[in-house]
């Protein structure tokens, strides 16, 4: 997944991230948050202030920051929260919202999208037909020089 500090999207869901992706270790089922932002605007986003918020959270992921933006551009990650479920064979099965949450929390209760498709995508080794494209902030992309 690919989240960031700073961004209210990403804020609304925190609490459920960090419970739906506990259970989902429970289940056998791992994931990893990369930070691809430009830190250079956001102090919030800052290496620093990612090992703090994960600390806090008790993240059940490790928090890793894509400084060169690479890994973003080869996942053709557009916006934070930006998720991807892979299969135990690393393909992409999933490509989809958390939950119905936007920039605020969703009601209690909602679907949990995001952890129903990956216990189907461990059971079946496929994700789900339908899924929701997800939506938040677009990641704050470098400045490049074309000189």
């Amino acid at each position: 997944m690919f989240i960031c500090n700073h961004c209210p999207y990403v804020k609304a869901i925190r609490p459920r991230l960090v419970r739906d992706l506990t259970e989902l270790r429970e289940h056998g089922i791992h994931a990893i948050a990369i930070m691809s932002n430009d830190p250079t605007d956001y102090a919030e986003d800052s290496f620093d202030n990612m090992k703090r918020l994960a600390a806090e959270l008790s993240f059940p992921f490790p928090y890793v920051i894509d400084e060169t933006q690479a890994v973003a551009k080869a996942y053709g990650a557009v916006c934070t929260p930006d998720f991807f479920g892979f299969n135990r064979d690393f393909e992409l099965q999933y490509r989809g919202r958390f939950d119905a949450s936007r920039k605020e929390a969703a009601p209690e209760g909602v679907r949990r999208d995001l952890f129903e498709a990956m216990k189907e995508i461990a059971d079946t080794q496929r994700g789900p037909a339908g899924q929701i494209p997800g939506m938040g902030c677009s990641i704050k992309w470098k400045e490049t020089w074309h000189g």
